[in-house]
């Protein structure tokens, strides 16, 4: 599997591209998944559900499972945070993993950019940001795609991993 990042501040526009590239890439015949970072705590299950109190009874694992999808719960407890390899581990074979945050993981990635959220480039100080996506003008040698460039930004992705498309 190869593995791609986008990365950004928070408020950045990382999901709103991600749901842009996906179509693009299962459109040139590539099965794509996605792993997104959570800086807070969440929750996928409401209190009150089955799932959910057994979650709250001390279960390690719930597995929710139906026609359409199935989700599996794994409660951390003390375990600390999962590390990104770990969590690659667990991911069905695909041709990419997109990785949304996780912005100090050592993969490539591209920067998403917005200089009116107030927050400094993270590219000057990441070796590992290979393109810049954004919608003003920067000094730097990296490429810069416009956000809006949604083709032009999955085909950098796929020509940076040579990834093979198998359908137009």
């Amino acid at each position: 599997m190869k593995v791609f990042g986008i990365a950004g501040y928070s408020g950045s526009g990382k999901t709103t591209l991600l749901e842009k590239l996906i179509p693009q890439f299962t459109a040139r015949g590539l099965k794509v998944s996605v792993i997104k970072h959570a800086h807070h705590g969440f929750d996928i299950d409401r209190p009150g559900k089955d799932s959910y109190r057994h979650r709250e009874a001390g279960a390690t694992e719930v597995l929710l499972s139906c026609n359409d999808r199935w989700a599996l719960m794994h409660e951390r407890r003390d375990e600390g945070e999962i590390s990104l390899d770990e969590l690659l581990s667990r991911l069905a074979p695909c041709d990419l993993v997109l990785i949304e945050g996780f912005k100090q993981e050592p993969v490539p990635k591209i920067e998403v950019f917005r200089p009116e959220n107030s927050k400094p480039p993270l590219f000057p100080e990441r070796k590992d940001i290979y393109a810049i996506a954004t919608n003003t003008q920067l000094e730097t040698t990296l490429p810069c795609i416009g956000l809006d460039d949604v083709a032009s930004i999955t085909d950098f992705i796929i020509d940076h991993l040579k990834l093979t498309e198998t359908s137009c």
